[in-house]
C-alpha cells in the first residue's frame, strides 16, 4: 500500500498503538482491526510504532515497510515522515493513551476551522478493567487544549461498558475444535511437541517473572501423571533459572526438559489464531496481561490471571474485582480456593500458590462447568466491536 498513490477512504478508521511489554497492546488493537476490517467492512489504518515486535504476532510482516496490508487492515510504520501523510477519516482511535502526534492535533485543529463536519469522532481506548468506575467513566467526553473534543472509551463485563473483544464466529470454532482430541493432538505435532497424550495433563504459561511458577512446577515433579508445560521463550522462563538445564539464551524453541513427571515443552511463536487454538487444546492456561488474558476466559478452561505489577499494589484491586465478578456465580468451595489462588501467584507467595493448587480439583466437573458458561456471561450480548460502532453511530 503507498499511502501517496492508493485513495483515502473518508470514511475510514485510524488507530494508533504504542507497543508496551512486545505483544499486549499490539494484541489488542490488531484483534479489533481486524474483527472491524471483516465483520463491518471498515476500512482501517492500523498505526504502530513497534513493528518488529508486531511481527513476532504477524510473522508475515515486513518490519522493514512502512506500508503493508494484512487482512484487510493497512499496516502503517508509524513515525515522523507517515504521519505528515495522515488524513482525517470518521474515526480516530488512539489506543490506551499512546498520545498522537501534535503534527495530527494540528491538522485536526485546521480541519475544525475550517469544516467541522469532517473531524472525525476522536476516542481514547482504555485498557480492560472490571472496576465499578468503568460504568460511570465509558464513553464521557474530555476537552483538550486545543480544543477538540475525545471520548474515553473503556471495555468492561457490564452492559454500560464498551465490551469485550470477541469475534461473532469465535465460541462456534472453538466448541468444534474442542469436541475432537485429535486436533489438540495434531496441534501438539504440528508445534514441534512429543510425548503428549490425549489423557495427559496439559498446562501453557505465559506469565510475567515470579517465584510462584517455580514453586508450582517444583510441585507438579511430584504428581502421579505426567504433566505437560508449555512455555514459550520470554519472561516466564526467567523464574526457572534454577531448573533450567542451560542458560535462558540457550533454550530454543522445541527442547524438552524433564524434571521428574513434569516436561517442559519450549513453544515457538505464533499467530494469534494459533494462540487461541493453543489455549482451547490445554487443561490450565496461566495468562497476562490483558490480551491472552480474555483469550483464555474465551477458551472456556480454568486459568490464573498474572496482572501486570502496578505502583502500590494498585493491579491486586483490579485483580479483586476480576475476582468477584468472574465467581459470582461459582459455588463458595470453588470460589474462594481459585481466588486464593490467583491472587498468591500474582503476591509471589510460593507456599501458599501451591497449597491452594492443592486445594483445587481441576478436573472438577463445577468448575469446567463454570469456565465454559462463563464466555457468554461476560459478552453480555454484544462485543466491543459491535458497540464502538453503534457508539460511532449515535455520535
Amino acid at each position: 500500500m503507498d499511502l501517496d498513490s492508493t485513495p483515502i477512504n473518508a470514511n475510514h478508521w485510524d488507530i494508533f498503538c504504542v507497543v508496551v511489554d512486545n505483544y499486549g497492546d499490539i494484541g489488542v488493537t490488531w484483534r479489533l482491526a481486524k474483527q472491524l476490517a471483516a465483520e463491518y467492512a471498515i476500512t482501517v489504518n492500523l498505526w504502530v510504532d513497534d513493528l518488529n515486535s508486531f511481527s513476532h504476532i504477524l510473522p508475515k510482516l515486513d518490519p522493514c515497510r512502512t506500508y503493508q496490508t494484512f487482512y484487510d487492515v493497512n499496516i502503517i510504520h508509524w513515525n515522523e515522515s507517515s504521519t505528515e501523510k495522515y488524513v482525517s477519516g470518521s474515526c480516530l482511535i488512539e489506543a490506551f493513551a499512546c498520545e498522537i502526534p501534535s503534527s495530527i492535533i494540528q491538522k485536526l485543529t485546521k480541519l475544525k476551522q475550517d469544516s467541522p463536519a469532517k473531524l472525525p469522532i476522536w476516542l481514547n481506548l482504555e485498557y480492560l478493567s472490571a472496576e465499578d468506575w468503568v460504568e460511570g467513566c465509558h464513553g464521557l467526553p474530555s476537552c483538550q487544549t486545543s480544543g477538540l473534543q475525545k471520548y474515553f472509551y473503556l471495555p468492561g463485563f457490564t452492559d454500560k461498558t464498551g465490551g469485550l473483544i470477541c469475534e461473532q464466529n469465535l465460541f462456534s470454532l472453538r466448541d468444534s475444535w474442542q469436541s475432537d482430541k485429535a486436533n489438540k493432538l495434531a496441534l501438539f505435532a504440528e508445534l514441534g511437541l512429543s510425548g503428549i497424550e490425549a489423557e495427559h495433563r496439559v498446562i501453557s504459561v505465559f506469565s510475567y517473572e515470579t517465584p510462584s511458577l517455580l514453586a508450582l512446577i517444583q510441585s507438579w515433579q511430584t504428581q502421579n501423571d505426567p504433566i505437560h508445560v508449555l512455555i514459550p521463550k520470554g519472561r516466564s522462563l526467567n523464574s526457572l533459572t534454577s531448573i533450567l538445564p542451560c542458560s535462558v539464551n540457550e533454550v530454543v524453541a522445541g527442547q524438552q526438559i524433564t524434571l521428574g513427571n513434569v516436561t517442559l515443552h519450549i513453544l515457538p511463536m505464533t499467530d494469534q489464531q494459533g494462540y487461541d487454538r493453543l489455549l482451547w487444546s490445554c487443561d490450565f492456561n496461566i495468562v497476562r496481561g490483558e490480551d491472552s488474558f480474555l483469550r483464555a476466559q474465551w477458551a472456556a478452561k480454568p486459568f490464573i490471571w498474572h496482572i501486570y505489577p502496578q505502583e502500590d499494589d494498585y493491579h491486586l484491586i483490579k485483580l479483586e474485582a476480576f475476582m468477584q465478578i468472574y465467581c459470582d456465580n461459582l459455588a463458595p468451595d470453588l470460589a474462594k480456593p481459585w481466588c486464593e489462588l490467583n491472587l498468591s501467584f500474582n503476591q509471589g507467595d510460593q507456599i501458599d500458590t501451591v497449597n491452594h493448587w492443592q486445594k483445587l480439583e481441576f478436573n472438577h466437573l463445577p468448575l469446567l462447568q463454570h469456565a465454559k458458561k462463563w464466555p457468554m456471561t461476560a459478552l453480555n450480548s454484544a462485543d466491543l466491536a459491535s458497540r464502538l460502532v453503534q457508539f460511532m453511530k449515535s455520535r
